[in-house]
């Protein structure tokens, strides 16, 4: 019997039905019914001979709480050259991501209630995926910061303590300290250190992307790390820390565990230099870098030891020109929201870490860290957001396949093992079969601290 949905005229008491997946949420891994009624999930379970509007045979499929991924630049308004909002978008729901939070280095930078509200317009119902906005933690809106991310669809503060694409920087200490006192929610960081990225600038060599990990080397990210969480602990406030690169950061963070949350990459448990680097050479380029695989193995070990809470893809697009450019003129960043879900669940097929840990990740673990209502479990009254996947199905990832604006990916020519199949967003299929199905229908998050709860 194929995978295909099937639409019934008659009024009855649910909107969907996904019949006979295996179902994996807090209880484990089963093959169950989910009955769905505006947006939300009604029942769970053996729903036998009953019927729904919609039918859709999930048999042989394993049906995931929705992929949230809470690091994206889906770079509008500004930068639409190589993405926006709706391309951004299309490309999360082709790689079955349900949620995104998108950060502020765009131009302007969303530093302000007047800008996170103009992104908030720009993405209902053109968005195909639900979302969130950060709001950049700069030195003018410090005395602010109460305020800014208590705002509707605010996904908290997002500081940059190193630079890296945009104007956003906030690197002086005593401001950074100042910042840590004044928040409410938890705010996300990018660790790196700025004097000391400033003071290696000449270990960068022209036309060499290797020599990137080298200038912003793991201490850069350490100190950056380790200043974070003692303000953290001196001020008693939660703190994020983005895209952890290096074991020793992860070494540290295993006893400093009480106000800290940490999210890895795909890219930095996949690529390792300097491999990556002679075949990708600048398109491989990120910040902070990616790193040898001793890195990589310390990092996979936070994974499976639980050091770590959450997988973000740090989708940052860029076009062709950009990262073609010698470096170090070349940007830093790649498309990554489209490729999350196939990259990683290929890492589940070779052993790597378990399905269950795959969803604490992407599903539960954002859900947790920044207290998202209703979303990042399959339960009774939550919103139907599930990603659905094909564990057994081998494809190989292409520039082609790509719906992200810049039309590239670092994984093409990659074959992987398991593949998404169809996303669901609060009931409302995105995708299905590679096929991205109109209206898009995306909506504001909502938080148990501040957004549409205040």
């Amino acid at each position: 019997m194929s995978n295909k949905l099937t639409t019934r005229s008659s009024n009855l008491a649910y909107d969907l039905i996904l019949r006979g997946g295996t179902v994996v949420n807090h209880e484990g891994m089963g093959i169950r019914d989910i009955a769905v009624k505006a947006g939300r999930i009604a029942c769970l379970g053996d729903l036998g001979m009953v019927s729904s509007k919609k039918v859709i045979n999930c048999k042989g499929l394993h049906i995931l709480p929705g992929v949230i991924d809470s690091q994206v630049h889906f770079r509008e308004p500004g930068l639409e050259h190589k993405e926006n909002l709706q391309t951004g978008s299309r490309a999360a729901v082709a790689g079955g991501v349900t949620t995104v939070f998108d950060m502020p280095n765009t131009a302007p930078p969303t530093t302000n209630e007047k800008q996170l509200v103009d992104k908030l317009s720009r993405a209902h119902h053109r968005m195909f995926c639900d979302f969130a906005f950060y709001i950049g933690g700069t030195s003018e809106n410090i005395d602010n910061i109460p305020e800014l991310e208590k705002i509707e669809g605010s996904a908290g503060i997002k500081v940059f303590m190193g630079s890296s694409t945009g104007s956003l920087l906030l690197d002086d200490k005593v401001e950074l300290d100042y910042l840590i006192s004044r928040l409410g929610r938890r705010a996300a960081f990018h660790a790196e250190d700025e004097t000391r990225l400033v003071m290696r600038q000449h270990i960068k060599r022209v036309g060499d992307s290797s020599s990137h990990p080298e200038w912003r080397d793991s201490r850069s990210a350490l100190i950056a790390t380790e200043r974070l969480v003692q303000l953290a602990e001196k001020h008693k406030r939660r703190v994020h820390i983005l895209h952890i690169s290096t074991g020793d950061e992860m070494d540290y963070l295993r006893a400093h565990r009480q106000w800290v949350t940490a999210e890895v990459t795909p890219n930095h448990l996949t690529f390792s230099a300097p491999d990556c680097y002679r075949e990708l050479g600048t398109y491989v380029q990120m910040n902070p870098p990616v790193r040898n695989a001793e890195h990589q193995k310390r990092i996979w070990q936070a994974v499976v030891d639980g050091t770590v809470d959450v997988l973000g893809s740090d989708h940052a697009p860029h076009t062709r020109e950009e990262k073609g450019r010698v470096y170090p003129d070349s940007y830093s960043g790649m498309p990554g929201v489209q490729t999350l879900v196939p990259i990683m669940l290929d890492h589940v097929n070779s052993g790597r870490l378990s399905l269950a840990r795959f969803v604490d990740l992407t599903s539960h673990g954002p859900q947790r860290v920044f207290g998202i209502t209703s979303k990042g479990r399959i339960a009774i009254g939550y919103d139907a957001d599930f990603t659905v996947v094909d564990l057994k199905r081998q494809k190989t990832i292409t520039d082609s396949w790509i719906e992200s604006k810049c039309g590239w990916t670092p994984y093409n020519g990659v074959t992987v093992t398991g593949w998404p199949v169809g996303t669901f967003v609060r009931g409302h299929l995105a995708m299905w079969e590679g096929e991205i199905l109109l209206p898009a229908r995306g909506e504001s998050v909502r938080f148990q601290e501040g957004g549409l709860l205040r």
